[in-house]
């Protein structure tokens, strides 16, 4: 039986790599090279296509004088830094005791921690609203016993990052101590053995022989938070997009650079501009994740 040309063994490759082709053409490639377009235009959707306008590079341009644009990427910095750097902090140490110390109930228990990476934004919205409730809330009801004042912690600028930043930290916890459960499975038993042997203690052996052997499942895990920090959107508009709160909460102390690209384009129809702010904020993305390439590389003998 001769098959069909397009299912010989010369186009069936091709044929069925198709859908995913078809699926990244639509979905991926043409809406980046149409917002690299957009950066270059001045447009208001509702105007239509025919709106649009060849403005150069003022739209960057306009974006590198945006005082907003500079508060929002500040914003974004140092909630990746409060919030990254605890997770991974925590994670490593944490991941080392629930794989030493728990055999039965290890997966359990780690299903336990990446449960709020996979909760869904209502149910964190609702959750987070009561925790951070000036009157009523639990942290405020932990403090008080410390005889410390209530904290109207989404309507206060300087208590607002900190609340920010606790969320983040607690949906990702568990994802990265579930990335360096996975590191430690793969680190021979024997090295641990013959380390107890020569007299290495626990803090030695974390150190010389724990540490370099999840170093690649660091590198990857601190990647994944300096970009997904960087991009960060959902949990501050969770935070302050209630109907009683501006967008960006007071003085815009929650404004992450994701978040004001979204006001751009959908509050202000400035999509330009909003095109122009991403491709500047892509180019932070690298140049950080540039940076952790260099401090996680493999430096050879001197």
């Amino acid at each position: 039986m001769r098959l069909p040309p397009l299912l010989s063994p010369r186009w069936a490759p091709y044929v069925f790599l198709s859908p995913f082709l078809v699926l990244f053409l639509v979905f991926a490639l043409f809406p980046l090279a149409f917002s690299l377009y957009l950066a270059f235009q001045s447009w208001e959707p509702t105007s239509g296509l025919g709106a649009m306008e060849f403005v150069g590079w003022g739209n960057f341009s306009f974006a590198l004088q945006d005082d907003w644009f500079w508060k929002s990427l500040r914003n974004t910095v140092w909630l990746a830094i409060v919030s990254g750097a605890p997770q991974h902090l925590v994670a490593i140490p944490l991941a080392v005791f629930v794989h030493r110390s728990f055999k039965r109930l290890r997966d359990g228990l780690t299903g336990a921690y990446f449960l709020p990476y996979i909760t869904s934004t209502v149910a964190i919205a609702l959750l987070f609203s009561a925790l951070f409730s000036t009157d009523y809330g639990l942290i405020n009801a932990g403090l008080r016993p410390l005889g410390l004042p209530n904290i109207d912690w989404l309507n206060q600028p300087e208590a607002l990052q900190p609340a920010i930043a606790l969320l983040v930290f607690w949906r990702y916890l568990g994802f990265n101590l579930v990335l360096y459960l996975a590191a430690l499975q793969t680190i021979p038993k024997d090295l641990y053995e013959a380390a107890t042997l020569d007299g290495a203690g626990a803090w030695s052996q974390f150190w010389h022989i724990t540490l370099p052997g999840i170093r690649p499942m660091v590198y990857f895990g601190v990647t994944l938070s300096v970009i997904g920090g960087l991009q960060l959107f959902e949990e501050p508009f969770i935070l302050t997009g209630g109907s009683d709160r501006p967008i960006g909460g007071p003085d815009q102390s929650g404004m992450t650079s994701a978040l004001y690209l979204y006001r751009m384009a959908f509050d202000f129809n400035d999509f330009g501009g909003a095109s122009a702010m991403a491709w500047l904020l892509m180019a932070v993305v690298a140049l950080l994740t540039w940076a952790t390439n260099r401090a996680f590389k493999e430096r050879g003998p001197q």
